[in-house]
């Protein structure tokens, strides 16, 4: 039986790095590098604009941008500090190991340290173009069709091609794309309903047969 929150979920599966809705309209996640933009100059900041801009207005599909922000997770860093200080030898040097590790503690505690990650969520369908059908003066909704092992294997080379439009328009701003498989959405959905977990580094162990 399936949790509470799952039946309120739109996600039907995933499945081979494509998020599959309930609707059985596919989605693909991108995940997005960074730029320090304040740092560029002004010429390279309005050509960075300029690119982005056409890289929008060539879009003729919608697309979904996602800014996670999370406080900023050196559990591993501050563990590695700690080790290093119970093996110090040298009196002074412990003490200012022990004095750097708790200011970096307080310091992530405040929450002033954030990571930002960032995606673009693509989608492709077979069934934008159904349209309301109309009976008896009562808008009737299209039935959701049966999607095929061929059905989805056409969908998915479409949706391919579409995220690697995307890939290939962001390039040309400056930034880096990459898909994200099927553990990898796996994790990104898991932290989103997990946050606090999320951020001490805590996932589940995901079954080898969803890994692909």
């Amino acid at each position: 039986m399936k949790s509470a929150t799952q039946q309120f979920l739109e996600i039907d599966q995933i499945r081979e790095g494509i998020i599959i809705l309930k609707n059985k309209t596919l989605r693909g996640v991108l995940m997005v590098s960074s730029l320090n933009f304040a740092l560029k100059s002004d010429d390279e900041q309005s050509a960075i604009i300029y690119q982005f801009q056409n890289f929008l207005n060539s879009l003729d599909f919608t697309t979904q941008i996602v800014v996670q922000s999370r406080r900023l997770n050196i559990t591993g860093y501050l563990d590695k500090l700690k080790k290093i200080e119970e093996k110090q030898e040298n009196e002074l040097l412990k003490i200012q190991t022990t004095g750097y590790r708790e200011f970096i503690e307080s310091l992530v505690e405040t929450g002033t340290i954030m990571s930002k990650s960032f995606f673009i969520v693509v989608p492709f369908t077979l069934f934008e173009t159904q349209k309301t059908e109309k009976k008896a003066g009562v808008f009737k909704p299209p039935k959701i069709p049966r999607l095929t092992e061929e059905k989805f294997k056409r969908c998915k080379s479409q949706l391919r091609q579409r995220m690697e439009f995307v890939i290939s328009g962001l390039r040309r701003t400056g930034l880096k794309a990459v898909p994200l498989n099927t553990s990898e959405i796996i994790e990104l959905f898991w932290s989103l309903h997990h946050p606090q977990r999320a951020e001490v580094g805590y996932y589940p162990e995901i079954p080898p047969e969803f890994t692909k």
